[in-house]
């Protein structure tokens, strides 16, 4: 099939699918809302959609727990615009150096842009058939004060909620006032399911949301408080954004013109705290885990996979690698993680049923070398919070133990920040102050004082001498030598 003969994915067009691409086994006509997910995006689509989309193949049941993925920002729009005119079906693609696997997911029944206005999303909602309500929002989308994980009650956008409760613009906001509505209406609450990568996100979640009920009226949050449940989960799976030229050769090699096709390793992980107020799908029947106490894992994942990709991809983008598979192929980055995990981040964690970590740790190495994947460091460094490298530091410095590797990975952090790599080259930076970071980042140079007394980030680890001293000493380093020459230093110096 040449690059102009191509069929169009839709409803209609499955039967008819180019060989080598997997249709969905269920009539997909037939699935019905039974979740609305907040913050439709690719690992949403790779991940929790996924799931659902294998259980509906399994059990006819799960048919009435399709989803409606809504996006919050003016930016979600084209890909809510390619899903509706889709009829919300697209191709995921699961790849590794041994081949690949593509799918057709067909677990979305209706997409939602509540970027200028969140009323249709919140009659979604009201529908008594919804029975979960679901995240990945980032952790940027809960309107954390960084330093303490509450509530930020001076954030412009929890400022305008409190204003427009009817109308809310932010995640918390829409919760509450769903909560509230269905209080009003003598309607069953629903399930709040966290799916970002926050420690103890479902309890992060309910605390926000409780405050901003509060502030709105006691009853309502007595109500939320007794009448639902907010379960913590540990979510893991690598999905990169697929480029233009990945799009395209999708499209040329199967032979399907996808709007919205997602790429994403074959490895995945669920694990669930078994906490439901109105029923759930049977997400065991297809690989998740769910269990009494999700923190375990939880940690696990954080503290080994998140913390090292944010050093692997800070170092790697120094260095000028544009691809994580490329950075963690540098004998000295990979040696760098290794020893992060074993001399650092390991020792933070607590026993992991049926877990072994050293096998754990090896995957995670193939897994970031995985080549198929084309993973970015920029989509890694602009994804991961801050906090991926800060929890893990303060709980070693109260235990008086050594942060060497977890110190040189916030310098290379604080480096980066500055917009350029080692080279001199222009480096994007995403984040909500990226224009103070750069500020201070070219005020302070080998100096991180500037950086580490940004209160809304480092809070008050950023006065501690003892992560002063050993992240200037790896700051200064990275200015003076680059980050290849540094990492050098540190395989001398039996560091790594």
């Amino acid at each position: 099939m040449g690059a102009t003969d191509h069929i169009d994915l839709a409803r209609s067009t499955l039967g008819a699918l180019p060989q080598g691409v997997a249709a969905p086994v269920f009539d997909v006509a037939r699935v019905r809302p039974g979740i609305v997910h907040l913050g439709l995006g690719g690992f949403h689509r790779a991940h929790m959609a996924r799931y659902i989309h294998d259980l509906m193949e399994v059990d006819e049941t799960a048919l009435d727990w399709g989803i409606i993925g809504v996006g919050l920002r003016p930016t979600d729009r084209p890909l809510l615009d390619a899903l509706g005119a889709q009829q919300g079906l697209y191709t995921l693609v699961e790849r590794d150096a041994k081949g690949e696997q593509a799918t057709v997911i067909g677990s979305i029944c209706k997409c939602v842009d509540a970027s200028e206005t969140s009323r249709v999303l919140l009659d979604a909602i009201d529908d008594p058939a919804i029975r979960i309500v679901s995240l990945t929002v980032t952790e940027h989308g809960y309107c954390l004060d960084r330093a303490t994980k509450t509530l930020d009650m001076e954030s412009a956008a929890i400022l305008y909620d409190r204003a427009h409760p009817n109308d809310p613009c932010t995640a918390v906001g829409v919760l509450v006032e769903a909560f509230s509505r269905r209080h009003a209406a003598g309607l069953p609450a629903f399930t709040t399911l966290s799916c970002d990568n926050i420690q103890h996100n479902g309890d992060v979640l309910r605390e926000a949301v409780l405050t901003l009920a509060r502030l709105r009226d006691t009853a309502l949050a007595t109500w939320i408080e007794h009448e639902t449940q907010f379960p913590n989960t540990m979510v893991d799976r690598i999905t990169p954004v697929p480029s233009e030229e990945q799009t395209e050769a999708l499209q040329i090699r199967t032979g399907l013109h996808d709007r919205a096709p997602l790429l994403a390793e074959p490895f995945r992980q669920w694990v669930i705290e078994d906490r439901f107020t109105a029923g759930r799908p049977a997400w065991e029947k297809v690989g998740a885990q769910f269990v009494d106490d999700v923190a375990p894992y939880e940690m696990m994942k954080l503290r080994l996979l998140n913390t090292s990709h944010l050093v692997v991809a800070g170092l790697g983008q120094l260095a000028g690698y544009r691809l994580i598979d490329e950075a963690i192929s540098d004998p000295l980055i990979g040696r760098t993680m290794r020893a992060l995990m074993v001399r650092e981040t390991e020792p933070t964690l607590a026993p992991v049923p049926g877990i072994d970590l050293a096998a754990y740790k090896d995957d995670l190495l193939a897994r970031f070398a995985n080549p198929a994947i084309r993973d970015t460091v920029e989509r890694v460094n602009a994804d991961a919070p801050i906090n991926l490298l800060l929890d893990p530091i303060r709980d070693r410095l109260a235990a008086n133990a050594p942060i060497d590797l977890l110190a040189l990975g916030l310098a290379a952090w604080l480096r980066r920040v500055r917009g350029e790599d080692d080279a001199g080259q222009p480096i994007p930076v995403h984040h909500p102050f990226a224009d103070e970071l750069r500020k201070l980042a070219i005020e302070g140079g080998a100096d991180p004082e500037p950086l580490l007394s940004l209160r809304q980030l480092f809070g008050d680890l950023g006065e501690d001498p003892n992560l002063r001293a050993n992240v200037g000493r790896w700051l200064a380093a990275l200015y003076q030598i680059g980050a290849r020459a540094t990492l050098n230093q540190a395989a001398h110096a039996g560091l790594i």
